[in-house]
């Protein structure tokens, strides 16, 4: 059974990970999901699995995006999609990281939001999900392209809410920790065991399936109350905090 009476739902980033874990959850709650993201062959074996209705889609494609989602009328979005193209300091990062992560993190969720988010005000019912990360609220070094991306992303849910105060359309941000994810594959080349021993076999990290409980927490409140901002990380993850660079005797 849906929530409120809402019956479609759609993810992007939705063929692996956070996105995958939340179709796989919406169709056990009985949504109608439209699972959009760039691989179609993953989204062929989630559909298989799920049920869900694949679109294969790159949202970096202002025009594709208006024309696949023309006339779609969706009650729950889920801005799931992004990228990080480095895990090194700035000036080593080369503009063609700096666009490709803008275009997904940040320029295609406007678009796929600005396509969606009318029909929900005219109908005057809808959620709005933007995942974020707490890199956004508390960036720290050597994936600060990734940071600036995610933190215009929590500044457009912050102006969004403001917007549609009173609306009927609710906006919910979910900002993680490190997530037991592919996203930082491209990052590492591709190299699937040099990631997982740098990034998540030490550690306890978050799952897809603990982000999409978030998701659904959300969805179940009220149609009154508004999950604004759900910080989610690890037990063993903390965040905040400074850094201080020593001198040396001689400066």
């Amino acid at each position: 059974m849906t929530d409120h009476g809402y019956k479609t739902a759609l993810v992007t980033g939705a063929s692996r990970g956070i996105g995958a874990a939340m179709v796989r959850d919406l169709r056990r709650r009985g949504y109608e999901v439209t699972a959009a993201a760039r691989d179609a062959e993953a989204l062929s074996h989630l559909a298989r699995e799920t049920g869900c209705r694949p679109l294969p889609l790159d949202i970096t494609d202002g025009a594709a995006v208006e024309a696949a989602l023309a006339g779609l009328d969706i009650d729950v979005l889920v801005n799931n999609a992004g990228i990080v193209t480095a895990v090194k300091p700035f000036i080593q990062c080369s503009m063609a990281d700096v666009d490709r992560q803008i275009a997904v993190n940040l320029r295609g969720l406007l678009a796929v939001t600005h396509a969606l988010l009318p029909g929900m005000v005219a109908r005057g019912r809808g959620h709005l999900f933007m995942l974020t990360s707490l890199i956004a609220l508390h960036p720290f070094p050597n994936a600060t392209i990734y940071a600036a991306t995610k933190a215009g992303v929590h500044a457009f849910a912050q102006g969004l809410r403001l917007e549609l105060a009173g609306s009927g359309v609710r906006v919910s941000e979910i900002a993680p920790g490190r997530v037991d994810t592919g996203i930082y594959l491209e990052a590492f080349s591709g190299d699937g065991d040099a990631l997982r021993d740098k990034l998540f076999s030490p550690f306890r990290t978050l799952k897809p399936d603990n982000v999409s409980a978030a998701l659904l927490a959300a969805l179940a409140l009220p149609l009154h109350v508004d999950a604004n901002l759900i910080e989610l990380s690890p037990s063993d993850q903390a965040v905040g905090g400074s850094v201080f660079a020593e001198r040396s005797n001689s400066a």
